[in-house]
């Protein structure tokens, strides 16, 4: 696998200095999201990006564009508008925009999400998913035309936070469209263990996040924290042969994120080396 680090987790370091960071812990990959600080793609210029894609190759690090920023669309309502609201536009172009900035700097995947149901909206969830099968099929392509994958990520509290509601949604698009999963995610929403639905959408699989959970509670938790056995996780994904990105993603440990991300990568390495001794 290709391990990583979320630059979410870096929130309160530039950019250029969370990229350095991470590649002197020996991660060889950075989840990079873009937001209002780390390579706004409303406002970032092409000398800016560039300056991004060097420095990642300098480094040898591969990457992975991620867009669950918060306020980088609307400083007042997280995470807004989705996917799913009317006033979609700023969004989609969003996403346009990812897909252009991960084809510069080589990246080796667009992840994103579908969002949560509008604020006091009366449309069906039914209605919602053809919406939602609309725009994937348009994000997918477009993507595609930049030579890189689009990665939809089942989240909590969102329209889209099953595997079933995936399978939903691969239904109505009439194919499976390429896949983000959170391995806390799993712990949080299904009842099957990890490894079960690893190896189900092994061929979709394009991103893994990594960072522990408990049942039913969506919170980001520290690896040995939750709930989630790393080890057997680990060996199954060493089983189907995934050679992807696995970033950590541990965003609310900012505060102390250069030693965080260095326990979690010996943690990483602890676990590799036992899971491949099974």
């Amino acid at each position: 696998m290709d391990i990583g680090y979320n630059t979410s987790g870096f929130a309160y370091h530039r950019l250029e200095d969370a990229i350095e960071i991470i590649a002197e812990l020996g991660y060889t990959c950075v989840g990079l999201t873009l937001d209002v600080h780390h390579l706004n793609p409303f406002t970032s210029s092409a000398r800016e990006v560039t300056a991004v894609a060097r420095q990642l190759d300098r480094l040898g690090l591969s990457c992975v564009i991620e867009t669950g920023s918060r306020y980088v669309l609307d400083p007042r309502r997280k995470h807004r508008p989705t996917l799913l609201d009317d006033d979609c536009d700023s969004r989609v172009q969003f996403l346009y925009r990812a897909g252009e900035i991960a084809e510069d700097l080589g990246a080796l995947a667009v992840s994103y999400w579908s969002g949560a149901r509008p604020e006091n909206t009366q449309i069906s969830d039914d209605k919602l998913f053809e919406r939602l099968a609309y725009h994937v099929e348009k994000i997918e392509g477009a993507c595609a035309n930049h030579g890189v994958r689009a990665a939809l990520e089942p989240e909590p509290g969102m329209l889209l936070e099953t595997m079933s509601h995936y399978d939903k949604l691969a239904t109505l698009l009439g194919f499976r469209p390429g896949l983000t999963i959170d391995i806390g995610h799993l712990e949080c929403m299904e009842t099957a263990p990890e490894w079960e639905y690893l190896s189900t959408y092994k061929d979709v699989l394009y991103n893994l996040h990594l960072d522990d959970m408990l049942p039913g509670r969506h919170r980001h938790l520290f690896f040995g924290e939750g709930s989630v056995d790393f080890a057997r996780t680990f060996a199954a994904l060493r089983e189907i042969g995934y050679t992807g990105p696995a970033c950590v993603e541990l965003s609310e440990a900012s505060r102390v994120a250069v030693d965080t991300a260095k326990r979690a990568k010996d943690f990483i390495d602890n676990v590799s080396d036992s899971s491949a001794a099974r």
